[in-house]
C-alpha cells in the first residue's frame, strides 16, 4: 500500500537541501536517512533520503545524487510516497491512515445515513472528508473530534455529530439585523 508522506518544496541553500511539507504524523519514521520513496511523477524517483534536519520549524531534506540548488529545483512539487504494509496501523488509536477511511459509511449519531467517504484532503488546519451523498452530491466534514464522534474499521463507518447546517439546511443564526431592530424598538 501507498502512502503519500511528504510534498517537496523549495530550494534551501546551495547544496541540495530542499523544503519538505510534511503530509505524514510520522515523519520520524517515513521521512528518516535511508528511506526510498516513490515519487509522483515517477520520472523523478525513487528518491533515497540521504539527511534530514529541523531548521526554522521546516523539514529539510538532502537526498542521493542531488548535490546543488538547480537539482534541488528540479523536484520541486514532488510527491513523496512511502510503501506501507497494509496490516500495519499507526501507534496513536486515534490516529488512521488515509486507506483505512476510504469508503467509511457515514452516519449521523441517531443512525442517519449522510453517504460514503470518498476522499480525504488534508488542508493546514485540519483534514475534511468527502463525503458522496446517497444523491450524488458532496458534503464536507471536518475531521475534528468534536463534529466525528467514532470511527469504527469493523464496522466499516464513522459516526458525526454534526453541528446544524453541516449537512443540511437546518443552520441557526446566531443574530440577525432584524433581531437587532427589534430589540432597538422594545
Amino acid at each position: 500500500m501507498q502512502l503519500v508522506v511528504g510534498r517537496i518544496g523549495r530550494a534551501h541553500g546551495i547544496k541540495g537541501e530542499v523544503t519538505v511539507e510534511v503530509r505524514t504524523d510520522e515523519p520520524e519514521l517515513r521521512l528518516g536517512p535511508g528511506a526510498v520513496l516513490a515519487t509522483d511523477p515517477a520520472s523523478t524517483g525513487p528518491l533515497t533520503i540521504e539527511s534530514g534536519r529541523v531548521h526554522s520549524g521546516r523539514l529539510l531534506l538532502r537526498f542521493a545524487g542531488v548535490r546543488d540548488r538547480s537539482g534541488a529545483e528540479a523536484l520541486r512539487n514532488t510527491i513523496l510516497i512511502a510503501e506501507v504494509d497494509p496490516e500495519e496501523l499507526p501507534e496513536d488509536e486515534d490516529e488512521f491512515y488515509d486507506h483505512q477511511l476510504m469508503d467509511l459509511d457515514v452516519v449521523t449519531v441517531d443512525g442517519t445515513e449522510v453517504g460514503r467517504i470518498t476522499e480525504i484532503s488534508h488542508l493546514p488546519s485540519q483534514d475534511l472528508f468527502i463525503v458522496e451523498r446517497p444523491d450524488g452530491t458532496e458534503v464536507m466534514i471536518p475531521f475534528v473530534e468534536e463534529i466525528v464522534t467514532e470511527i469504527d474499521l469493523e464496522e466499516q463507518k464513522a459516526v458525526i455529530d454534526p453541528p446544524p447546517g453541516l449537512i443540511d439546511d437546518r443552520a441557526e443564526i446566531a443574530s440577525s439585523r432584524e433581531d437587532s431592530a427589534e430589540e432597538e424598538s422594545a
